[in-house]
């Protein structure tokens, strides 16, 4: 097998420019303190071909494609059981790492977000992400407080991770081309291991106020909290859009003393 076709249904645009490529890789550090980094959706292994001259760190290759796979298995025989033929959004990271690492990858548009709420779940043993998404969706994983940009998944990230945009990847760097620019961002585990409030209410919080972000929190909450146990708080007198992580994790302990 000489390549592996792109196929739609997976969201595949295999990444050709090797400059590209490099600067991705490039953006690692594992002076983090990793051993193992994680490619997902490798393709045809433009990014793996670098990984793999690294001596620093194991690198573990995730595929859902059945193409791909036999590709991978071919170009790079000694791999073994770090060849990894499943989806990556149902993946027992407990059955496969045992410490910290890294996760890196092109990854397919129609699962981003996806993505980045698994890597969320696994944020204990994953300290870094270096990662190409729909420029959109890495514009809001960096978005601040006060645009449109700002949202749910802005907020989720920041959290529990510092955030960078590097930079933007033009369509013709693809194969076959996407309808829309790239992003590449870089995410690094900050050192919040449990955030200073009750995490299953403030994921909720936040979701629940940015599903009506058009209305004031003291109406979007509603649901959370009845209003007239609200009481003067400032806050519940803005949008979601206004508030920074710091802000929802201090409503957060407000309303877990209210209810």
């Amino acid at each position: 097998m000489s390549s592996v076709r792109a196929k739609k249904h997976l969201g595949q645009h295999f990444l050709t420019d090797k400059h590209t490529a490099a600067r991705i890789v490039g953006a690692l550090r594992p002076q983090l303190g990793y051993e193992a980094v994680l490619e997902v959706g490798p393709g045809m292994g433009i990014l793996s071909d670098i990984l793999l001259q690294a001596d620093h760190y194991q690198t573990w290759l995730i595929d859902v494609d059945d193409e791909s796979i036999q590709f991978l298995q071919t170009k790079y025989p000694r791999l073994g059981n770090k060849l990894i033929h499943g989806d990556f959004l149902r993946l027992d990271f407990s059955a496969h790492f045992t410490g910290k690492l890294a996760v890196i990858g092109n990854f397919p548009y129609n699962i981003s977000s996806q993505i980045l709420f698994k890597i969320l779940e696994e944020r204990q043993c994953v300290v870094e992400v270096v990662g190409m998404f729909q420029k959109e969706v890495a514009e809001r994983c960096v978005a601040q407080p006060g645009g449109k940009t700002y949202g749910i998944l802005s907020v989720f990230i920041q959290a529990y991770y510092n955030v960078e945009y590097l930079f933007t990847v033009k369509a013709g760097a693809f194969n076959p081309p996407p309808k829309v620019l790239s992003g590449v961002i870089r995410l690094t585990r900050n050192a919040v291991q449990v955030l200073d409030c009750d995490e299953t209410l403030f994921w909720r919080l936040v979701k629940a106020a940015f599903n009506q972000r058009r209305k004031t929190l003291r109406n979007a909450l509603s649901a959370v909290i009845p209003k007239d146990k609200m009481g003067e708080n400032v806050l519940y007198d803005l949008r979601a859009e206004r508030l920074a992580v710091a802000d929802f994790i201090l409503l957060t302990n407000d309303i877990a003393q209210k209810l």
